[in-house]
């Protein structure tokens, strides 16, 4: 079995403005989703308290948390792991995403604002901008944030706050997908084109257009990252 990974988390410790669960919990989560612990990470709980100066009791609460998430999991010998998701795990995430997301855009065409289409256009930018310039590569972290925001942007805009919440519950397990597949392959994603494909139609208050682009992104995004899955499997 391989040991724990060494933990940085920030190497500080926590405040005491917040409740010491929800400090934890949130630190953890964000070491999770932004890639500072991998997929398949090892967990140890004293390792984490003394790390994060806490007792082991806001870890259990925190870990807890995250494994009703399904951010963490436990292995065939009990041992705490960051959540690594499957092939058949992808598929399914991608199918919840491909339904919301196409209602999602479809409300977009209709109640978006002109300052929210402001908003997104100046995200499409952004990618086409920061992608152009070879001198200064993003981070595998920044690029999939700049894809969140594209895509909460349009939630946003859809005027329906249940959509927002229930997109950010999807887009939580996605990040251990995108993280995972990104570290194998930069090239699995693709936001430059197919995000401007999505805004022009969304611009145009083209409903159909709008949800052909969504479905033709993101179903190119599923093969895309179920190809590089089953390849790390493989050679795992």
């Amino acid at each position: 079995m391989s040991p724990p990974p060494a933990l940085t988390l920030s190497s500080r410790p926590l405040q005491r403005a917040q409740s010491l669960h929800e400090q934890t919990y949130q630190t953890l989560r964000t070491a999770i989703l932004s890639g500072e612990l991998s997929p398949g990470d090892r967990l140890v709980e004293t390792q984490l308290a003394s790390v994060l100066q806490v007792s082991r009791t806001p870890i259990r609460e925190a870990i807890r948390q995250l494994q009703r998430e399904n951010l963490i999991a436990t292995d065939d010998n009990g041992a705490l792991r960051v959540a690594s998701l499957s092939v058949t795990d992808a598929g399914h995430l991608y199918d919840c995403r491909i339904a919301l997301e196409q209602v999602s855009v479809a409300a977009a065409c209709r109640h978006a604002t002109a300052l929210e289409l402001e908003q997104i256009d100046l995200a499409v930018q952004q990618v086409e901008k920061s992608m152009g310039q070879e001198a200064h590569p993003l981070t595998n972290y920044q690029l999939l944030h700049m894809d969140y925001q594209f895509h909460r942007l349009l939630a946003e805009s859809s005027d329906n706050p249940w959509l927002v919440t229930l997109l950010d519950q999807v887009f939580d397990k996605m990040m251990l997908l995108r993280l995972r597949t990104m570290q194998h392959n930069p090239r699995v994603l693709e936001i430059r084109s197919e995000h401007r494909n999505i805004y022009d139609a969304v611009r145009d208050r083209n409903v159909s257009a709008a949800v052909q682009a969504m479905q033709d992104h993101l179903t190119a995004s599923k093969e895309r990252v179920i190809r590089e899955i089953e390849q790390i499997e493989e050679k795992g």
